[in-house]
């Protein structure tokens, strides 16, 4: 079949079902990559391979050091934030495995700040009307939605939003500190753990010491994010 609906967003899919690609025909089911709960729950597992992960490195490490009296375990969590499926199914893995005494503090582009006024408010917004959504993470576009804001909303401790330089400064650390090639969108979480904000909020005196960051995504046209580094004096 030849069709000529080519949808741009994730709201124009969601709101016009019947003209996507084999929908009607029952050729195809749109499965929403961030509402729908079997995607949100897979997600999750990230936090469940991090959280075992963790624990075996810091069991080691307490096992050659004589100071240490206790194996520890995870005492916060970056998770960037967009459509919120990678937030909302890690917030709810973390929160059955470790409880309240884990922080999760969401990260979301200060271009992109749908998800922190939502928490603020207390109440589901989208973005900013007039908002042209110019961020350098660009995967981070999309808005929480039914199925992940209540859960944001009930258990997420923080939200902190982070210039575009420091996205792309945190980005560049990865680059060359850890020699992965994530895109700028999961390079958000790096830059919150790296902001005065996060350092004044989760201190090592009050107990924050193991921190987890999830970096998600590697879809990065590297050439084009050098030259937005370049542009902002930013040695790539």
């Amino acid at each position: 079949h030849e069709h000529d609906f080519a949808p741009e967003t994730v709201d124009s899919v969601t709101l016009h079902p019947g003209r996507v690609p084999g929908h009607d025909d029952g050729g195809a089911h749109l499965i929403h990559p961030t509402e729908n709960t079997c995607v949100i729950a897979g997600q999750g597992t990230v936090c469940l391979e991090m959280v075992e992960q963790v624990r075996e490195i810091l069991s080691e490490r307490a096992e050659h050091d004589i100071w240490s009296h206790e194996i520890g375990d995870l005492d916060a969590v970056i998770i960037p934030v967009g459509g919120g499926g990678l937030a909302a199914g890690n917030t709810v893995a973390l929160r059955g495995l470790l409880g309240d005494r884990v922080k999760i503090i969401l990260a979301e582009p200060e271009e992109l700040d749908d998800a922190k006024r939502s928490f603020e408010s207390e109440e589901l917004l989208g973005h900013r009307e007039g908002n042209e959504l110019n961020s350098v993470a660009d995967g981070l576009k999309t808005t929480l939605g039914p199925n992940t804001w209540p859960i944001v909303r009930d258990f997420v401790d923080d939200i902190i939003t982070v210039s575009e330089e420091d996205i792309l400064r945190a980005t560049k650390v990865i680059w060359e500190r850890l020699k992965v090639c994530i895109e700028p969108s999961a390079g958000v979480g790096m830059a919150v753990a790296m902001g005065n904000e996060f350092a004044e909020r989760y201190r090592v005196e009050d107990g924050i010491i193991n921190v987890g960051i999830i970096l998600g995504g590697g879809n990065v046209d590297v050439v084009e994010v050098a030259k937005k580094m370049e542009d902002m004096g930013i040695d790539a």
